[in-house]
């Protein structure tokens, strides 16, 4: 309409620009708050890489949220949103102990996925599980996760290896902290 100005309109004053859909995506973390992760201060290394997974999402304007299980319980602790502002006072108040809820955990995010999936079709959904794998729990793979990523703090001299086979069970990437951070 601004190419016609006061003229008649013609079929050459009509302009057609395609747009890329901006759905955008959101980062789902599930983040084990149980007493084995208390254990060599697996925690407190799962609370830095989260604040650098926070503000990564944050740069890219994606959005992010937080999935804390551990004793009996799970908690969102955000979103899902946009995080404008995130630090490690956010996630001082999070504590551990108990056992690893794992199924109750990955179910709670599932949900959120599946609420975003109607709410946002097109948005590409990313799973982060953040776990030492100490859980005998055998949860299903979230439908609407396109992507899944495993990051495995297991540490002990003997290694269970959960976090593999579930990663590969449900055909997902399988990290180490130390390789997300380098």
């Amino acid at each position: 309409m601004a190419a016609k100005r006061r003229a008649a309109l013609r079929a050459d004053h009509l302009r057609y620009v395609q747009q890329t859909p901006r759905a955008g995506v959101l980062h789902c973390f599930v983040l084990d708050c149980s007493g084995s992760m208390l254990a060599g201060r697996r925690l407190a290394l799962a609370k830095g890489l989260l604040i650098a997974l926070f503000d990564r999402a944050g740069a890219t304007r994606a959005e992010a949220a937080l999935v804390c299980f551990g004793g009996s319980g799970v908690d969102l602790w955000f979103g899902p949103a946009v995080p404008r502002w995130w630090n490690e006072r956010w996630l001082e108040p999070v504590g551990g102990g108990g056992g690893s809820p794992l199924a109750a955990g990955v179910g709670r995010a599932s949900r959120l996925l599946e609420q975003s999936a109607r709410r946002r079709p097109a948005q590409q959904r990313w799973l982060w599980i953040l776990t030492d794998g100490r859980s005998r729990d055998q949860p299903v793979r979230p439908a609407d996760a396109d992507e899944v990523v495993f990051v495995d703090f297991e540490r002990d001299q003997v290694r269970l290896g959960r976090c593999e086979a579930l990663a590969q069970a449900w055909g997902a990437r399988r990290f180490t902290p130390e390789e997300l951070i380098g």
